[in-house]
C-alpha cells in the first residue's frame, strides 16, 4: 500500500502582514517568504472554495492589498 502524502508546509506567516502594501511589493514579499502560490484577485472576484497548501490569495483594490488569507 503507498504511503499517505504529506501536504507541503506553508510558510509561518501571518496573511495581515500584507494588508495596505501595494500589490507588486505584498506578492514579491510573499515569494520570498516561501508562498508557493500568490494570486491577486479584484474585489468580488468569484473563486473556488478549495483550499491549497502553499497559496496565498490578495483582494487588489486600487492598486494596494485591501484582504489576504491563506489557502
Amino acid at each position: 500500500m503507498a504511503p499517505i502524502p504529506t501536504p507541503p508546509a506553508e510558510p509561518q506567516d501571518s496573511p495581515d502582514t500584507y494588508v495596505g502594501l501595494d500589490s507588486a511589493s505584498a506578492e514579491r514579499i510573499a515569494r520570498e517568504r516561501g508562498w508557493s502560490t500568490v494570486r491577486s484577485l479584484p474585489p468580488g472576484a468569484i473563486i473556488t472554495m478549495e483550499y491549497r497548501a502553499g497559496r496565498l490569495n490578495f483582494e487588489v483594490k486600487d492598486g494596494r492589498v485591501a484582504r489576504a488569507w491563506k489557502g
